[in-house]
């Protein structure tokens, strides 16, 4: 009988071992996800509570329960972790919580040329948890404006058109701190130089790479461009660039997605900071995000007596130069003539 006692205890503590075994195995190691693709992202935000991970977690697992006693036995219930975390379909939970507490992924933020921080702010925010007012505000903080000694007008010239990396929880200070940090090592000795000699600072200096940028799609003509604006600046003369018409257009229709093909004699007239037709000097800030190498090409523009320039009608998208007034009023009478031959209006 007391074999037969102890057979059976046997027994038992064999099936009950495995029964825990089988158990331990299927919450840590038994694959628990729930998702045909072979990945799947996962955003916890920055003040997320553990109830908001499970309840975008828990569709993409197989046995929610599992993981949420695994999660517990292993302290992840108090210590979430915001982040942007990747999922490989078959992990298992042990794999998914070491995951979500210590693999927060960037991402690659490729920040093209826009017209406006406003556009540039707004695009960003698709990529990093802060939304575009935060990062808006954050940019027309007026401490900050003070501190960098800018304005609402120059602050798009701290953003430097190119590819960055952010974890997705950037906040919009972060944000705003990563584009200081790479204004300062965008504008190195060398560049400091060259805007110095140039008598231009730095957000002069992209302000008017952006009429530069405006002005022609043509790389090859960018330092010659560059070159005569620079010319009028040192002559005192006004600029006198239609790209700078057409932004103060925009801006007081409050309209930036309109399309405007043709400046007219009227438009010359329009009272604005960024009317280099009424007033000397460059506008109040950049017209647009200028890209690298027009920026590089006002740094090294081409040294020349050139003064005037008006579009090429043979040569679309290139621009006749021209060193005196009457030469260029023939050139310009001839472009006129041409778009008047098209009908091309407003």
């Amino acid at each position: 009988m007391l074999k037969r006692i102890v057979s059976l205890a046997a027994v038992l503590g064999l099936f009950f071992l495995a029964v825990l075994g089988y158990l331990s195995y299927r919450v840590i190691l038994a694959g628990n996800t729930n998702f045909e693709q072979n990945e799947r992202v996962v955003y916890v935000e920055s003040d997320a509570t553990i109830a908001q991970v499970l309840e975008e977690l828990l569709p993409l697992l197989k046995n929610p329960n599992d993981f949420v006693t695994l999660a517990k036995r292993k302290g992840y219930y108090n210590r979430v972790r915001p982040g942007r975390f990747v999922l490989e379909r078959g992990m298992n939970n042990n794999d998914i919580i070491n995951v979500l507490r210590s693999e927060n992924r960037p991402v690659q933020v490729v920040i093209p040329a826009k017209e406006r921080l406003e556009e540039v702010l707004g695009y960003v925010s698709h990529f990093i948890e802060a939304d575009s007012i935060a990062l808006i505000e954050a940019f027309y903080e007026r401490d900050f404006l003070f501190q960098t000694k800018l304005n609402k007008h120059t602050a798009l010239t701290l953003i430097i058109p190119n590819t960055y990396e952010f974890y997705w929880n950037t906040s919009a200070s972060q944000f705003r701190s990563r584009m200081l940090k790479e204004h300062s090592s965008f504008w190195d000795d060398e560049r400091l130089q060259r805007a110095h000699d140039s008598k231009l600072s730095p957000a002069e200096v992209y302000t008017l790479a952006s009429i530069v940028y405006r002005e022609s799609v043509k790389r090859e003509e960018s330092r010659r461009i560059a070159g005569v604006y620079l010319n009028r600046l040192k002559r005192k003369m006004k600029l006198q660039a239609d790209p700078t018409v057409i932004y103060a257009l925009k801006e007081r229709f409050a309209n930036f997605d309109t399309v405007i093909r043709r400046v007219l004699y009227k438009d010359l007239r329009l009272d604005s900071p960024y009317n280099t037709y009424q007033n000397y000097g460059l506008p109040a800030g950049p017209i647009f995000m200028p890209e690298i190498d027009y920026i590089d090409a006002v740094l090294s523009a081409e040294k020349h007596d050139f003064l005037y320039f008006v579009a090429d009608s043979t040569k679309i998208g290139y621009h006749h130069f021209s060193k005196n007034l009457s030469e260029h009023n023939e050139k310009a009478k001839a472009y006129a003539s041409w778009l008047n031959s098209r009908q091309i209006k407003r």
